[in-house]
């Protein structure tokens, strides 16, 4: 038996939005390539085909696993998932892409643009709608079928979902996940490598201190090797101001990259006017901004506007992907992925103590934000839990910006769960990139948003569509 075998953990994993072909597969490979978690998850979704599909492309990544195969299967309804598992990934699209594509060319129309529409602004917003009467609904199963399990967050708005989560379940062991912090590390690694022209560390050597909410996040503490590395990204940062500096991520096509890299413009331009060091990529933390700062000049920014029917052709070449896997055409690859989900499962399993940035109700890891708003800092995983590290404080003025956003999340999920649709428009007209409106404008353009996605609310939000 070989040493993999003897520290393999077992296992019970709920997969909810079994059939993504986004999160799922990355789980599938890395599970297959990191060897210590012995894994059975479970798939729902509504599309109970995706699902089942999924399990099939499982079983393929399963037989090149490099411990004990995963066992991928598709089960029917989300008391069946739930049941007695150790672990649960959400990983669901609030609505469709179709919806989607009206989040951003609704506002368009009224001259604002958004970069990803998924987060803040008039598309997260209605986004949000969406989304989190699901995942209360997920919240309650939880709560009535694995109250005690560890539940990973990976769908977007982050701050906002997992907020409805712990609404539903208030002792709900629960996490948001993002992988935007792995941007800023990626740099510094890049930094430090062409000091010693050489490629000795990557992204996981850089340890940072994250403080700030989910997509505007921000690093007040960078170390490297035992060493400080604040003063070097911030010269780095300075002398880069003006023409940027382009990270493509590895193995991904062109069109991609034009999508989804920037040339970190906003983020050194960030840094100058606050301080800190953001740790988001440019197309998550424009949003944030008023359209005026960075939207409205995203070319000379160096970051694009993400259309919709390039998620849409993304998507379908997943799809082709998957299913040329699961017909051997393509061979599948045991290799881990960027992202921290396993080393944080793994933790919690009994395994080696982990510490990476989270997202979680506020309980005075920030020290100047109120508490119970989601906020994202480092977390320390073990086999005693998830336990938040405080960050400090935020420094003014850039308090009162990520405070106002705070405040916005945290009162759509109140005015959701209260049925106060009266204030949902106050909230949605509050936003920064919607202030420029008149108030008649921005009516006009909520009405239409919420008429466009009104096949994805609720019976109870149906009344604000009409």
């Amino acid at each position: 038996m070989t040493q993999i075998e003897h520290s393999q953990i077992p296992v019970k994993i709920a997969y909810i939005g079994g059939g993504s072909l986004n999160w799922a597969p990355v789980l599938m490979a890395d599970l297959a390539a990191d060897g210590r978690l012995a894994a059975e998850v479970r798939l729902y979704d509504p599309d109970h085909a995706a699902a089942e599909r999924n399990a099939r492309l499982g079983a393929v990544f399963a037989s090149v696993s490099r411990g004990a195969p995963a066992v991928w299967r598709a089960v029917r309804d989300l008391s069946q998932a739930l049941d007695g598992v150790d672990l649960v990934v959400v990983s669901i699209l609030p609505g469709s892409f179709e919806a989607m594509a009206a989040d951003i060319a609704i506002p368009t129309a009224y001259g604002i643009p958004q970069a990803v529409g998924d987060t803040v602004g008039p598309g997260g917003f209605v986004r949000a709608l969406r989304a989190v009467p699901m995942l209360l609904k997920i919240g309650h199963a939880i709560r009535a079928h694995a109250p005690d399990a560890f539940v990973c967050n990976l769908t977007n708005p982050m701050s906002v979902l997992t907020d409805a989560l712990f609404r539903a379940h208030p002792g709900i062991r629960a996490w948001g996940e993002c992988h935007e912090v792995t941007k800023l590390r990626r740099q510094v690694a890049w930094i430090a490598n062409q000091c010693d022209s050489a490629a000795r560390y990557d992204f996981r050597d850089v340890e940072v201190d994250v403080i700030g909410i989910n997509h505007f996040t921000f690093v007040n503490g960078i170390r490297l090797d035992g060493q400080d590395m604040m003063a070097d990204w911030s010269n780095f940062a300075r002398d880069h101001a003006d023409r940027g500096w382009y990270e493509v991520e590895p193995g991904r096509d062109d069109e991609h990259a034009r999508y989804f890299s920037s040339n970190s413009r906003v983020k050194f331009d960030l840094h100058r006017r606050f301080g800190l060091a953001p740790a988001a990529g440019d197309r998550h933390l424009a949003e944030f901004m008023p359209a005026a700062d960075y939207l409205e000049h995203a070319e000379s920014w160096g970051f694009a506007l993400t259309p919709v029917d390039y998620r849409i052709r993304d998507r379908a070449a997943r799809l082709a992907k998957a299913e040329a896997m699961v017909a051997g055409r393509v061979a599948p690859v045991a290799k881990r992925s960027d992202e921290a989900m396993l080393d944080q499962f793994a933790a919690l399993l009994g395994g080696a103590p982990h510490v990476s940035n989270v997202n979680l109700p506020n309980r005075g890891q920030i020290e100047n934000l109120p508490d119970g708003v989601v906020v994202e800092t480092n977390a320390r995983f073990s086999r005693d839990g998830i336990a938040p590290i405080s960050a400090g404080a935020i420094p003014e003025p850039l308090v009162n910006i990520i405070s106002d956003h705070a405040a916005r999340q945290k009162g759509l999920v109140d005015a959701v769960i209260a049925g106060d649709h009266g204030a949902l428009f106050a909230l949605f007209a509050s936003d920064p990139l919607v202030r420029p409106l008149s108030e008649e404008k921005a009516r006009t353009m909520f009405s239409e948003m919420m008429r466009a996605t009104a096949r994805w609310l609720p019976d109870a939000l149906t009344a604000e569509a009409a």
